[in-house]
């Protein structure tokens, strides 16, 4: 049987049964310091999906590329604001080094804003995608300067939300099917 625990020292800490009173030597002790917050950044980019109409049936040119895990996703062509561009400027531009694909903006589709961290720093990201009309172009990723897109392909765009593999661009495509079929 275990002997009863022992009668607080004024200041200590009791001891446990059949134990011995815990001591802290405050010279022992650690620190803890609080991590520095890492800088936050913003970023504008756009971009979106242009569409060609092939046998009645509006097609959307998407890419694919390697999100930070390494795993292939399809995505909606986009990217970073160039100089003094406007958000349709880069969109037309983007998508056209992307996915080869010449386009001109239809209408504004909507803004993803999202956050994510990288080692050294917080990056608040703006989006602004648009519907573009394919105006000329082959579908190509050879013209993607920073070789992020690794393959594109032509999906009708009834069947983006299968294949998109965000939430946001899949909800996009989704206002891009409704104003189509809304103008066909």
């Amino acid at each position: 049987m275990s002997s009863p625990a022992r009668p607080p020292v004024p200041g200590g800490v009791p001891a446990p049964p059949g134990g011995h009173p815990l001591r802290i030597d405050p010279r022992h002790s650690l620190v803890r310091v609080p991590a520095a917050p890492l800088p936050v950044v913003d970023e504008t980019s756009a971009g979106g999906i242009v569409v060609s109409r092939r046998d009645g049936v509006d097609h959307a040119a998407v890419i694919a590329r390697r999100n930070r895990a390494g795993r292939l996703e399809w995505c909606l062509p986009k990217g970073h604001l160039e100089g003094n561009e406007t958000p349709e400027e880069a969109a037309v531009r983007e998508i056209a080094e992307e996915t080869g694909i010449t386009g001109q903006v239809l209408r504004r589709l909507g803004v993803i804003d999202y956050w994510f961290s990288g080692d050294d720093r917080r990056v608040h990201k703006v989006v602004h995608h648009f519907l573009l009309g394919a105006t000329g172009g082959t579908l190509s990723v050879e013209g993607d300067p920073d070789g992020e897109a690794e393959d594109a392909a032509w999906i009708p765009v009834a069947e983006l939300h299968g294949v998109l593999a965000y939430p946001n661009e899949r909800r996009l495509a989704e206002a891009a099917l409704v104003v189509l079929v809304g103008e066909a």
